[in-house]
């Protein structure tokens, strides 16, 4: 198993390869006030991706931060109401009525 996976890791990596050597003409990228940059396709591709990825991973961490703030506001409020309220509830009492 582990030499198929790394067999798959060794194609991924000639495919991409490939990819890398048929994008390499450089391209004008236009900004603005007439400003351009010439760079090789691939590496705007890739500056592309990993900002993206950078953004989406930020995005992830605020959710999740957010999350776990209403997650420990929730216990704190379950944690006092537990202390609060001290009645044992019987399921008995139920039945009698």
């Amino acid at each position: 198993m582990r030499y198929l996976f790394r067999l798959f890791e060794l194609l991924l990596l000639v495919l991409l390869v490939a990819v890398t050597v048929q994008n390499s003409t450089v391209v004008e990228f236009k900004l603005f006030f007439g400003h351009s940059w010439q760079v090789p396709l691939i590496l705007l591709l890739l500056i592309f991706f990993v900002a993206g990825a950078v953004i989406g991973l930020v995005a992830t961490f605020a959710y999740s931060l957010r999350v776990r703030r209403e997650l420990s506001q929730l216990k704190k409020e379950l944690r006092s109401r537990q202390t609060a309220s001290k009645v044992v509830v019987d399921p008995s009492d139920a039945l009698a009525d």
